[in-house]
């Protein structure tokens, strides 16, 4: 979704330069997909869990403290830090 017209557009109201959107999707893909991969050996889902939060705290900072957002707009990355928690909760004790 990171490289459709929308989120160029969206990049741009957020005062980000086309190479951080596409570092963003980079990783929320190589995020996901070692998560993926945490199914069959389990430390990996916590590394993927701690790096989509990460970007998920950021992109809620960006939505109410960089653009004054409603919290609304705020609301899908929120719940995708919900669920990486989740992820990282189940999966630290394999450290």
């Amino acid at each position: 979704m990171k490289f459709g017209k929308q989120m160029v557009e969206e990049f741009k109201r957020y005062r980000l330069s086309s190479g951080t959107r596409i570092f963003t999707g980079m990783v929320e893909i190589i995020s996901a997909v070692i998560i993926i991969v945490g199914i069959w050996v389990d430390p990996y889902a916590l590394v993927g869990g701690i790096l989509i939060a990460v970007t998920m705290v950021v992109a809620v900072l960006i939505h109410l403290v960089r653009v004054n957002d409603p919290a609304a707009k705020a609301m899908m990355p929120f719940i995708l830090l919900i669920l990486a928690l989740v992820v990282i909760s189940l999966n630290w004790n394999t450290l």
